[in-house]
């Protein structure tokens, strides 16, 4: 971050071909990432030995923001290097709404969806409120949703799979200063690093100990990055990493992905994103728990799911039962109504105007302004 924003580059300017920059998600402030034209090159063909396998048949949504960082634009890439037909649907935008995702689905037959692991839950969230409580009915041609961005728990993966019946959940790992993307999954859907192109190894953060393999934080050395390479970087997040082999024949060493851990309040343990989700979505799915949050503090942990009130008297009692046993921890656990953590406006608004307005009948509110305003009538339910 202190090299920000060239320091770290070994190409003359002349030969950089895109730049971009980390989420920021650790401490709020990006990281710069430049790729040269072989840098791309390199990255579309290590993308391309995921277990999705694009072809020319494919219809690949990306759902991820094209704004900075790699994921949208690596993918995009990828599917047009196997001939596939994209849809840049983007992300965090008020033109490519739920509602509009849907549609898209449906309509362009969508046999590859690219997002975060939340986002088929928003789906499947927006196509009940709209009347179809079976969403993979919307999808029929959906054979594979990629996740990237964040941890993918294994009981998170299984609700997904589970909605949308017919596709299957992968996981694919990425860091923006890295170059993107860092591992795949394989035919025998296992996530894989990609040691022959990046050197793992693993840090102990309490001794300092570096290891190849074991749990705790990934730092990577670049093999073939030619605009931005990095030497022992500690990208922060606790991993598990080891060789064995595996099925598929890949001689690759074995990754899963915890993310950064917290502190478990007043505990002596540690607290992952991934360990909550895998209890959040170990509840029975007919209690319909799609959303969640949880608040560390002195007194551990609190979690609030969102749950219609016939079912929140079983979601507490599963949960702290589950919680004892899957985090050997109580938990103070509260039930929310449906749209608290995820407004409901949010999952039934329509297409929004994608570029400015000047010109107004006089029946209409002039309150919004000119940049970005909203769809003219409301949204049905």
């Amino acid at each position: 971050r202190a090299g920000y924003p060239d320091q770290f580059l070994a190409v003359p300017r002349v030969k950089l071909a895109t730049y971009h920059e980390s989420s920021g998600t650790s401490t709020g402030r990006s990281t710069g990432s430049y790729l040269t034209e072989d840098d791309w090159s390199e990255l579309v063909d290590r993308v391309s030995r995921h277990a999705v396998s694009l072809t020319a048949q494919d219809t690949v949504l990306v759902k991820i923001p094209y704004a900075m960082v790699t994921a949208a634009h690596q993918m995009h890439a990828v599917a047009r290097a196997a001939g596939a037909l994209v849809i840049p649907a983007d992300s965090r935008s008020s033109a490519m709404p739920h509602r509009r995702i849907l549609r898209l689905l449906r309509d362009l037959q969508v046999t590859v969806a690219c997002c975060m692991p939340l986002e088929p839950l928003l789906w499947a969230a927006c196509a009940q409120l709209w009347g179809e409580p079976q969403p993979h009915l919307l999808a029929p041609a959906l054979r594979a949703i990629v996740c990237f961005s964040e941890p993918l728990a294994a009981a998170k993966r299984a609700r997904i799979q589970s909605l949308w019946k017919g596709a299957r959940v992968h996981e694919s790992y990425g860091v923006s200063e890295c170059g993107g993307n860092l591992g795949g999954e394989c035919p025998a859907g296992h996530l894989h690093l990609w040691a022959d192109r990046y050197l793992p190894e693993i840090l102990d953060p309490v001794t300092g100990a570096l290891t190849t393999e074991g749990t705790g934080q990934l730092v990577v050395t670049t093999l073939y990055r030619e605009a931005m390479p990095l030497v022992r970087y500690n990208i922060g997040d606790l991993v598990t990493l080891r060789y064995q082999e595996c099925t598929c024949g890949w001689h690759l060493p074995l990754l899963r992905v915890f993310g950064r851990a917290e502190s478990a309040g007043s505990q002596t343990r540690t607290l992952r994103v991934t360990d909550v989700e895998d209890l959040v979505y170990s509840l029975p799915e007919q209690l319909g728990v799609l959303f969640w949050r949880g608040v560390l503090g002195g007194s551990g942990l609190r979690i609030e799911v969102e749950a219609e009130p016939s079912c929140a008297a079983q979601a507490v009692d599963e949960l702290r039962t589950r919680a004892l046993t899957q985090l050997g921890m109580p938990v103070e656990v509260s039930v929310v109504a449906p749209g608290t953590l995820v407004p409901l406006d949010v999952l039934t608004q329509d297409e929004q105007f994608a570029k400015p307005r000047y010109l107004y009948t006089d029946t209409e509110d002039l309150a919004s302004g000119i940049l970005y305003p909203p769809a003219l009538g409301r949204p049905g339910r």
